[in-house]
């Protein structure tokens, strides 16, 4: 009994303590958690369809646009969790004024969030929520939660050109390459580049076009339990909602392309 209370001690002292660093302009400054659920333009919002919690949740949060100053829709952030998940958000869904709009999450450590399974932390300090997801497609990689950082970068393109399929791919690999970065950079890198430090590269030493055999790479991404399960299985389901069999298609063409590209990042 005393072990736990010592552990929500702690716990409670971390979330109060909780800041988010953010790394927008040409300062870097950081904002703790009592301060963002007292910002002026912080409210109780409703998400219907939570990708983390499957269910209906009610938060206290900011509009994430409230904390984005001098950003253009041009601009790339990148949202960075303390378990090495590293989202890439282009800057033009997170301003986005009409459809899915974005909000951080803030938890009170006066009432925190349940855990996201049992023996598990809950999706704060900050958590990256959308309204209306469903308008601009928001996929599951764009809901970071238990966020540390967000800063702006340059285009995954210039930072990582490891990544890039040839000149002359066609339109099917391009596109590819685009759902690649919406979908599994938050988790993996690709040729040691990327700066998840989550999952396993997808590229080196093989490719899993390499080793799934017949359709099982597709159907491992629609469902990754349906055919490796294990207890710690951390990958999410794909369903035609998020990613869309002509969407599936291109990711497939980019890697099966990328397979031929294998370059260790300096």
């Amino acid at each position: 009994m005393r072990r736990l209370i010592l552990a929500l001690m702690i716990l409670s002292t971390w979330v109060q303590a909780a800041e988010l660093s953010l790394e927008i302009g040409a300062v870097s400054r950081s904002l703790s958690s009592a301060e963002l659920l007292a910002h002026p333009q912080a409210r109780w919002i409703e998400i219907v369809d939570d990708v983390s919690y499957k269910r209906v949740m009610r938060y206290r949060a900011v509009p994430l646009t409230a904390l984005l100053p001098g950003i253009n829709p041009d601009d790339h952030l990148q949202a960075v969790a303390h378990d090495g998940f590293a989202a890439e958000l282009p800057a033009r869904l997170l301003l986005n004024r009409t459809g899915a709009q974005p909000w951080l999450a803030v938890e009170d450590p006066r009432a925190p969030w349940p855990p996201l399974a049992p023996n598990k932390a809950s999706a704060g300090p900050f958590y990256l929520v959308w309204t209306n997801p469903q308008a601009s497609r928001i996929g599951a990689e764009q809901w970071p939660f238990r966020i540390a950082q967000i800063r702006r970068l340059p285009p995954v393109e210039q930072r990582f050109p490891q990544l890039l399929p040839a000149k002359d791919a066609g339109r099917q690999i391009q596109a590819g390459f685009a759902q690649y970065q919406k979908h599994c950079m938050a988790c993996h890198r690709l040729n040691g580049a990327g700066d998840s430090r989550f999952g396993p590269d997808l590229n080196i030493p093989s490719n899993p076009t390499e080793y799934f055999a017949g359709d099982y790479l597709a159907r491992y991404i629609r469902d990754p339990q349906s055919v490796r399960r294990w207890p710690q299985g951390r990958m999410p389901r794909f369903d035609n909602s998020l990613l869309s069999d002509g969407e599936l298609a291109q990711l497939l063409a980019y890697l099966a392309h990328m397979a031929g590209r294998k370059v260790l990042a300096p």
